[in-house]
């Protein structure tokens, strides 16, 4: 038993070798690699893998199309052994669009690196529902609904394992009659692998300074719907992206379209979190993206089948905090390791989680606890995963420095200086300036932007598609989305922004409600929260902290 705070019941504690956080491609990949390697050196490592969600996947958001080359490393049978990725990319398409035509961009004019050939289109919720089958098969203890909300620390400052959250909390705080102690999971190594600003690696960033020698991280929120299809509108293998309208030529982000398995297409919008406008809902222009001529047909005769959004690491080499801390690392996208033009993170996360477990079981094959695994550290900033990111890394801040069209051009020609022309650039590496929260301008400098009624054929309002990301809390549990100065979104946020969290938030969570004196509340609707983290990182106040709800709530991300 472990001792706590007075007043609760002491919490359970259990030990283990290696305790994981997220049951992700990073989490799960670590786990599986740790458990192949002590097999093959005789040794008795115990692992466990938490994970908030309802199931294993329940959580996971992406386009997908995963490049395999983690998976290869990681089980190079995997398409013998029944992995659900089938669908082979057969074909990649670029388009800019404009109000009501578009341009298809010739394929040779991109950098190599951008060719979407040998990889593979599919569900990566799927996908870790796989993965955690074979950690599962090799003997890994797999906890699904389980939250990890702290992390717990030695006398010398060392992590040593994280607690679960307590289960049963009445919203005001108080136990209910169903009142559960969380857990405490101890081990001699911690990995973090949460995806993009994760609670747990945001502590762990500011308590060890992890980030005092990177740019600050950059985010975009990615919103996806999956649709059903009619045959004649499928074209399995068919990548396609854009950018250009519905956004703004100096407000950075795109589209995506991936026809795969039984008439499924993936379609996708991407924001990126540095936009300028208050007024701007990227939740509502990927619904008018949808309606451009050169998209909507694609959904007629068809049916949207579910909806999610999730921020997404967009910083890339030069934001990577350092990774290895006194008893654990950061993996996956909680360390940042998404390729923004390729729009793929999901290959460097596997990679990261492979590294982590050799540079953990080669610690433990020597004795060591709780210390800093530098292996891992160097394994990353030396091997594939650097090399990936290194070529792209000037990409993110042309765009946002030159708007879409010169930006991406730039961005283009840098890729190409790097890959093939003299495998290096004249522009070095560039930084990305203000952290997104900073982005904003003020209300009264800003054109409000009329957005069209939903038809709720091809385009839906925000609360009618959360309900297709079958999202559930327990209503009566203390808010997880907390407020550092409860005045700040009425008396701040709203005369000088116009309180832009009524339209970064995807999922109808935070509402201005006025009554009939004309005053004004700030209402948060946190059952609504599809765990996507933008207020997290967008208030331009930064007074919002997105923390876990309780085990188990959230998102159940049906085959997204």
């Amino acid at each position: 038993m472990a001792s706590d705070e007075a007043g609760l019941p002491e919490r359970e504690a259990m030990e283990f070798d290696v305790v994981i956080v997220g049951a992700g491609p990073a989490g799960l990949s670590a786990a599986i690699r740790i458990k192949q390697l002590a097999a093959e050196t005789g040794q008795e490592i115990s692992v466990v893998v938490l994970e908030k969600g309802s199931e294993v996947g329940a959580h996971i958001l992406s386009g997908a199309v995963i490049d395999p080359k983690g998976l290869d490393k990681l089980i190079p049978d995997w398409r013998e052994r029944g992995a659900p990725l089938t669908t082979k990319v057969t074909e990649d398409r670029f388009l800019v669009l404009g109000p009501s035509g578009d341009v298809r961009l010739p394929n040779i004019m991109m950098p190599p690196l951008m060719n979407n050939h040998g990889n593979y289109i599919g569900s990566l919720g799927l996908l870790v529902r796989w993965l955690g089958e074979q950690a599962a098969e090799l003997g890994v203890e797999v906890y699904p609904g389980f939250a990890a909300t702290e992390v717990l620390y030695d006398v010398e400052g060392a992590v040593v394992g994280v607690a679960t959250g307590d289960m049963g909390v009445a919203r005001d705080g108080t136990p209910k009659d169903t009142f559960q102690r969380g857990m405490e999971l101890r081990g001699k190594y911690t990995l973090i692998a949460e995806g993009a600003r994760g609670s747990l690696a945001k502590s762990l960033i500011s308590r060890f300074d992890l980030a005092r020698d990177s740019q600050p991280q950059k985010f975009g929120i990615g919103l996806k719907e999956l649709w059903e299809v009619s045959p004649e509108q499928h074209q399995p293998g068919l990548v396609q992206h854009s950018f250009g309208w519905p956004l703004d030529l100096h407000t950075g982000g795109g589209s995506f379209l991936y026809h795969y398995g039984k008439n499924l297409v993936s379609v996708g919008f991407v924001v990126h979190l540095n936009y300028d406008n208050p007024y701007l809902s990227p939740y509502d222009e990927f619904q008018r993206f949808k309606t451009h001529p050169a998209i909507r047909t694609v959904f007629a005769g068809g049916r949207r089948i579910s909806y999610g959004a999730r921020a997404l690491t967009e910083g890339g080499w030069q934001s990577i905090p350092k990774l290895a801390f006194p008893g654990g690392a950061l993996l996956g996208c909680s360390a940042g390791f998404m390729n923004l033009p390729r729009i793929k993170g999901s290959h460097n996360a596997v990679l990261s989680g492979i590294h982590a477990a050799e540079a953990a079981v080669e610690a433990l094959a020597a004795g060591r606890a709780y210390d800093v695994l530098d292996g891992y550290e160097k394994a990353v900033r030396a091997g594939d995963i650097a090399s990936d990111l290194k070529r792209v890394r000037n990409v993110k801040p042309l765009w946002s420095r030159f708007g879409t069209v010169a930006g991406i051009g730039l961005g283009g020609l840098d890729m190409w200086l790097r890959t093939i022309l003299f495998g290096w650039s004249p522009l070095g590496t560039l930084g990305h300036g203000k952290r997104d929260a900073k982005t904003l301008r003020k209300a009264r400098k800003a054109t409000p932007i009329a957005y069209a009624k939903p038809d709720g054929v091809l385009t839906f309002d925000k609360l009618t598609n959360v309900s297709f990301s079958a999202t559930n809390h327990e209503e009566d549990q203390p808010v997880h989305l907390k407020l550092a100065d409860p005045s700040i979104p009425i008396e701040v946020n709203l005369p000088e922004y116009a309180e832009p969290a009524q339209r970064y938030c995807p999922a109808g969570v935070y509402e201005v409600v006025r009554d009939d004196a004309g005053g004004a509340r700030f209402q948060i609707n946190a059952q609504n929260c599809v765990h996507c983290k933008t207020c997290d990182i967008k208030d331009p106040s930064e007074n919002i902290t997105w923390v876990c709800p309780e085990g188990g709530g959230g998102p159940n991300y049906a085959e997204m």
